[in-house]
């Protein structure tokens, strides 16, 4: 299995719009960061997590010529604002592309993306096959899923555990009943927002602990905001199991 991380920055992105920080004012790559998603590849399966507004993009950079499905964690705009670019995956591949997400999620899709749900279609327009998820396990392919959710303050978010991988973001908290499908696992990437607190996401801190305590071999952070600091001096910090991700990053298991 490859995972790619094609998008590692909070909902701004960095460099945010207008910001002159030494993090957005930075030449490094690995501090120029689109919005969080991945793609998980197994065998002939190729799925994305997410499709947030840099979606076109990050498909156009990881050379990306084909598509299984989209798997959503939650209807929050730096999530799902990319869909539309979907359809050039509709017209290649001459089908309806499986969106996989809660009811929630889906309810959401289909206000913000109307056009696309309607009855009577504008030609043209991205087309879907809806496959709306609970937290149970789920088959696309050759790739099994496990939802995990997570709260995002109030808002459930759904994680995926795939084989010994899981994948977390946008969590501040946990149950213990969900936090025991994170435990044995080679790798775990978990969101890493800043250092101060916040009230919807773990800080540097919190995600510290959480590893900590759940003994990934290995981890990488995540929905990262321009706060947090310059890669190379956060990465310094951090235990030598314990990886900042940044954008086109690929690890295989």
């Amino acid at each position: 299995m490859k995972i790619t991380f094609l998008g590692t920055g909070t909902s701004q992105g960095i460099p945010v719009i207008a910001c002159q920080c030494e993090v957005c004012s930075s030449v490094d790559f690995r501090n120029q960061r689109l919005r969080s998603s991945i793609l998980i590849e197994q065998e002939d399966t190729c799925i994305v997590v997410d499709t947030g507004p840099d979606f076109r993009q990050q498909m156009l950079t990881s050379r990306v010529n084909h598509l299984d499905a989209v798997v959503f964690t939650h209807e929050h705009k730096d999530h799902v604002a990319g869909l539309d670019d979907i359809r050039s995956f509709n017209f290649k591949q001459k089908r309806d592309m499986p969106i996989y997400g809660r009811p929630t999620v889906i309810d959401r899709l289909k206000v913000e993306f109307g056009y696309a749900f309607s009855e009577v279609k504008y030609p043209g327009v991205p087309t879907f096959e809806v496959r709306e998820i609970e937290n149970e396990p789920f088959q696309i392919g050759k790739i099994k899923l496990t939802p995990v959710e997570v709260m995002h303050y109030k808002l459930p978010v759904y994680g995926f555990r795939v084989g010994k991988f899981a994948y977390i973001t946008d969590a501040k908290t946990i149950s213990e009943t969900e936090k025991d499908k994170l435990r044995n696992l080679d790798v775990l990437v978990l969101n890493a927002l800043q250092v101060k607190e916040h009230i919807s996401h773990l800080t540097l801190e919190e995600a510290l602990e959480w590893i900590e305590e759940l003994q990934p071999k290995k981890a990488y952070f995540t929905h990262i905001s321009h706060y947090l600091g310059l890669h190379s001096e956060v990465q310094e910090q951090l235990p030598d199991h314990v990886s900042l991700a940044y954008d086109g990053l690929s690890i295989s298991l």
